[in-house]
């Protein structure tokens, strides 16, 4: 049998700093307003010249030398992110251009805050069938450009960055086991309403921007991805015991306190990064992932359970033995 492991972490984040106390001169709110409801203190922002494709490609580059893999060795790329520099081609194939690989293939998935999950999913499949040997799955986002700036229910919570593994294949499984849901139902309830063949009046007037119904939004991300949690588990026929880390999708902290209290997981297994990073999107877990890697509180061997909730809505987890 052909298995899929993460062998390389990297991320990238913007040098732009944006606080709570930045955005009280921009909206009314204040720090401690910020921090009650949602756990963050500062978030990062892409400056006017960089793009989502310049983050990707900076935390790709730093997972290939996590790695020690030559950048002609990866035979498939794999892109999660809502903000795409472009509407064709896929921000895969501008990475892919800048990394100067030819041929092998490269295309985005938009899954929102679950696309990371989702792009592991079909790169872990992709190895296992014997379609790819080694794989990068970046998730990036520029989430600021889809923000209104004067609407203090959502500019609070948003950060641009992006993080990426490389994914060889092995004979011990990694990768061991990826569980992924949508309903579409749920689609107005966390969207940005237009786009290039609808409502795209917006999008020429520059109002092109993310609404969300936070209650609601709020009850089905800790209903989903508390479920989840169970789901994975009970799939590898694994205790909560056999769990080291959990690191949930960096969205509010109210959402992983509450998923960590429902599925009955230690606060000192959960992976926190939220408070610097803001909600980061499809970028927040593997952000998340890399920062604990390189700080050392994760390690070889250890078993780490990853999970996302994004507009769609979707939903998705990964086990992996690292």
């Amino acid at each position: 049998m052909i298995y899929s492991r993460i062998i390389g972490t990297g991320s990238y984040l913007p040098e732009k700093v944006v606080t709570n106390a930045d955005l009280e001169k921009m909206v009314d709110t204040n720090d401690e307003w910020i921090y009650a409801r949602s756990g963050i203190r500062e978030r990062r922002i892409a400056g006017e010249d960089e793009f989502t494709c310049d983050l990707a490609v900076q935390a790709a580059q730093n997972a290939i030398q996590a790695a020690g893999i030559r950048n002609d060795g990866i035979d498939l790329i794999i892109v999660a992110t809502t903000t795409a520099d472009q509407v064709f081609p896929s921000t895969a194939c501008l990475v892919q251009q800048r990394l100067g690989i030819s041929g092998p293939p490269a295309f985005d998935v938009q899954a929102v805050c679950a696309g990371f999950l989702f792009a592991i999913d079909i790169a872990d499949k992709f190895i296992r069938s014997g379609s790819a040997r080694t794989a990068l799955v970046i998730g990036a986002e520029t989430f600021s450009r889809i923000i209104d700036w004067t609407d203090r229910r959502t500019c609070v919570l948003f950060g641009d960055g992006a993080g990426a593994v490389i994914l060889g294949a092995d004979r011990e499984p990694g990768i061991l086991s990826t569980h992924l849901h949508s309903d579409g139902k749920y689609k107005d309830l966390l969207c940005v309403p237009t786009g290039v063949s609808r409502n795209y009046e917006r999008v020429k007037a520059g109002t092109a921007y993310t609404t969300m119904e936070g209650g609601e939004v709020f009850r089905w991300a800790v209903t989903a991805m508390s479920d989840i949690i169970d789901e994975t588990l009970d799939a590898n026929h694994f205790d909560r015991n056999d769990l080291d880390w959990l690191i949930p999708h960096q969205a509010n902290i109210r959402i992983i306190n509450a998923v960590g209290r429902r599925a009955a997981i230690p606060p000192e297994k959960v992976i926190v990064t939220v408070d610097r990073h803001g909600n980061t999107s499809a970028a927040s877990v593997p952000l998340a992932l890399d920062e604990s890697v390189r700080s050392g509180r994760i390690s070889t061997g250890q078993h780490v359970l990853i999970e996302g909730f994004g507009g769609g809505f979707t939903w998705g987890s990964a086990l992996i033995r690292m």
